[in-house]
């Protein structure tokens, strides 16, 4: 984020580790089968503060044209047999295990939540849970536009979800942003 200026937010230190291993811990400890992360904007120096977690790291080299080069990146980068991903922000340090365990307990594609959505205080926040159908609508997205659109064009199929945190909107992207969260 050029909002952070010159500094690389996801690096941050946040209560003793970089904002990024918080979000990565996050969904390594929830029952989310694989995390792939995708770098960009320092590429090395985000890896080296995932050095010994279980993530698999692929990099999106045109991440100055925004934020769905980054979604094809880690689309390409999907192992097969899934039933949905989660586009989650590397942003967003208070995002717990238990806020993907609950969004992975409604989603049902079969049913009509294949978009699961977390909500506090009736605002919807992120991450977002998504049904694989829905990967070549993201593929086709271009600049710096992620797949909220698309939660518009497919209302019939979104469930929300409760959450009993403001995290789902606290991201870290200007210096005054990471004094909040300290």
């Amino acid at each position: 984020s050029t909002r952070m200026g010159a500094r690389n937010k996801l690096l941050e230190d946040l209560f003793g580790k970089p904002i990024v291993r918080h979000a990565a811990d996050a969904a390594l400890a929830s029952t989310i089968q694989s995390v792939i992360v995708v770098t960009g904007y320092q590429q090395r120096a985000v890896e080296a503060a995932l050095a010994g977690l279980d993530v698999t790291i692929t990099h999106n080299p045109d991440f100055a044209t925004g934020l769905a080069g980054s979604l094809r990146a880690g689309i390409a980068a999907l192992p097969p047999g899934l039933d949905g991903i989660f586009v989650a922000l590397g942003d967003m340090p208070g995002i717990r295990a238990a806020d993907y365990d609950a969004m992975i307990s409604a989603f049902s594609p079969a049913d009509d939540r294949s978009i699961v959505v977390p909500t506090h205080a009736g605002k919807r926040g992120n991450p977002v849970l998504w049904a694989i159908r829905h990967l070549a609508a993201m593929r086709a997205l271009e600049g710096d536009s992620g797949a909220k659109h698309l939660i518009g064009v497919h209302t019939d199929e979104v469930a929300e979800v409760e959450i009993d945190s403001a995290a789902i909107f606290i991201d870290v992207d200007t210096p005054e942003a990471l004094e909040r969260v300290r």
